[in-house]
């Protein structure tokens, strides 16, 4: 009885061990917790442009990847471009921003 307990808590040790493994990130693909993290990232980019006036959240795409915030689409002036980078270098937990929005 005592051999089966110590196999079934070495196995489920590894077992852990290989879910743990599993989850982490490596430099092209984000672990759970990273997905998340950007998860909320992407939406309060998002939510802050559309809190912006002037600015059509619509024609903004914003994607997040371990912090990096891009944004693309198509908006109608340079000062547009510029406001929309400022406002999503503003928001917590950005590293960067990517700015690949171009003019109409």
């Amino acid at each position: 009885m005592k051999q089966l307990i110590k196999y079934l808590s070495a196995f489920f040790l590894a077992l852990t061990l290989l879910a743990a493994v599993g989850c982490a990130s490596t430099q092209k693909q984000e672990g759970t917790g990273e997905y998340f993290d950007d998860s909320v990232i992407t939406s309060k980019v998002k939510a802050a442009i559309l809190n912006e006036p002037g600015l059509s959240s619509a024609e903004i795409n914003v994607e997040t990847f371990k912090g990096v915030v891009q944004l693309s689409g198509f908006v109608s002036s340079r000062a547009d471009i510029n406001k929309a980078v400022a406002v999503a270098r503003g928001v917590a937990g950005v590293k960067s921003v990517k700015n690949d929005m171009r003019l109409k």
